[in-house]
């Protein structure tokens, strides 16, 4: 399938953005540590060039921290379509200014800064509306002069998203954040300057999580009083519980299979929850304990691992991309009216669909889209995490340097140990903070 995309993004072209992935390398030929892809399930730490201001735009972010996503191991399973061997991943990171671009007024060397995952120009229609994940001048993806520039996500999806770091070329090819520099285009459009006073662990998830948990919240419309159910307890599903809480759900029910995901979400969040291995008919289990249905349904999962035996052929046949599973079972699920939300990501099409529940019921079927991080980032800060009303350490479950990265992927895959969050650091790291975990090699509690 990659040969494949990445032949027909080669025919198609690209198309002419605002900013560039290349970059320019430091003069001095010095490297650095960084993880990249060579193949599905084959990822590995390589000394990659330092880069260098290569736009006026530009700001080098030298990296205090950095993660791995869930939507990471789409990549690593090579789901996502047009990714190619060597490039940078990682698209949640934080760090320090490290050089800027002659244009760059505002940022200065040494300020600590969080990196939105997306990358906007700041300029076009969507980015004046804070809707950075929709710019529209910074994903170069590909078209064809033989036809209507007609970009290879255009002719997906009819559009385009804006160019994300370290997310295949279909989202720009920019290299990504697991590495110890980035380039960041646009760089005082996508970095937040961070006060002093609150720590790198309670911020560096402002770059993916925290905004895409709370745009699934907000965008889905939970209010006061609503029973919301959420598919999915990794990190994403973990805060869009806390989330639904704090806009005022009166019930938050968590579905899952993993028994340290379930715990987690009963121990750390205090919500209900629902093992789908034990409970193999969801619907006839929510309708069960809680009468009447879901106002709310949020998918906060996703597509690499079908339930069932008809979608496991169906996606090693390639005959549909990603699986309706958790999507029909959200629809019946809901009360009339009801709402349904995805916030997991997916990349193209799929079999089986009940759109017959979906119109007779009325329900609002919401594609949430990648969350517009500009959006909701500052009012998540100032609002929330610096209050301490919010605090995003609680889904840290590991912290490793840097070196481990490949191991990482593979304990991440396979839910070693409990895990839900890992803090990576790199050699410019700050210690870890008060309440936070230490560090750990994946050797020692991946076995």
């Amino acid at each position: 399938m990659q040969a494949a995309a990445n032949k027909f993004q080669e025919h198609l072209g690209t198309v002419p953005t605002a900013t560039t992935p290349e970059y320019k390398h430091r003069e001095d030929g010095s490297k650095m540590k960084a993880l990249a892809w060579f193949g599905p399930k084959d990822v590995r730490l390589v000394e990659a060039p330092i880069p260098d201001i290569t736009e006026p735009d530009d700001i080098v972010v030298k990296v205090t921290g950095t993660t791995i996503c869930g939507s990471d191991l789409h990549l690593y399973h090579g789901e996502i379509m047009t990714l190619q061997k060597g490039d940078i991943l990682g698209h949640e990171f934080m760090g320090v200014v490290d050089r800027i671009g002659p244009n760059v007024k505002d940022l200065k060397p040494g300020q600590r800064v969080v990196a939105s995952f997306q990358i906007a120009c700041g300029k076009c229609e969507y980015c004046k509306q804070k809707l950075s994940s929709f710019c529209d001048r910074t994903n170069n993806s590909s078209y064809t002069r033989l036809t209507f520039n007609c970009s290879l996500m255009n002719y997906m999806y009819g559009h385009r998203d804006a160019g994300f770091f370290g997310y295949s070329h279909l989202t720009g090819g920019f290299p990504g954040g697991q590495a110890e520099y980035v380039r960041v285009p646009f760089g005082e459009v996508n970095l937040l300057p961070i006060p002093e006073g609150v720590s790198d662990e309670q911020v560096i998830y402002l770059s993916d999580v925290l905004p895409t948990s709370y745009h699934a919240v907000v965008d889905t419309g939970v209010k006061k009083g609503d029973v919301v159910g959420i598919w999915g307890l990794g990190p994403i599903g973990q805060c869009v519980a806390r989330w639904a809480k704090a806009m005022g759900a009166s019930r938050v029910i968590g579905i899952d299979k993993v028994p340290e995901r379930l715990a987690f979400a009963r121990e750390k969040s205090d919500i209900e929850t629902l093992d789908f291995t034990e409970h193999k008919d969801v619907v006839k289990r929510l309708q069960e304990i809680a009468p009447g249905g879901l106002d709310v349904a949020i998918d906060a999962g996703s597509f690499h691992d079908p339930k069932t035996l008809l979608h496991k052929v169906q996606k090693t046949l390639m005959l549909e991309t990603d699986v309706s599973e958790i999507h029909n079972e959200m629809i019946m699920s809901v009360k009339k009216m009801g709402r349904c939300g995805i916030i997991a990501a997916y990349a193209g099409y799929t079999n089986g669909f009940n759109i017959g529940a979906l119109m007779e019921k009325g329900v609002r079927f919401i594609g949430n889209g990648q969350a517009p991080v500009h959006k909701w980032w500052e009012e998540i800060l100032n609002n929330w995490i610096i209050p301490g009303k919010f605090d995003p350490t609680f889904m840290i479950t590991h912290r490793v340097p840097i070196d481990d990265m490949d191991k990482l992927y593979v304990a991440f895959d396979q839910r070693k140990n409990g895990v839900e969050k890992v803090f990576v650091e790199t050699q410019f790291s700050n210690p870890p903070s008060p309440g936070c975990p230490k560090t750990t090699r994946v050797e020692q509690w991946a076995q």
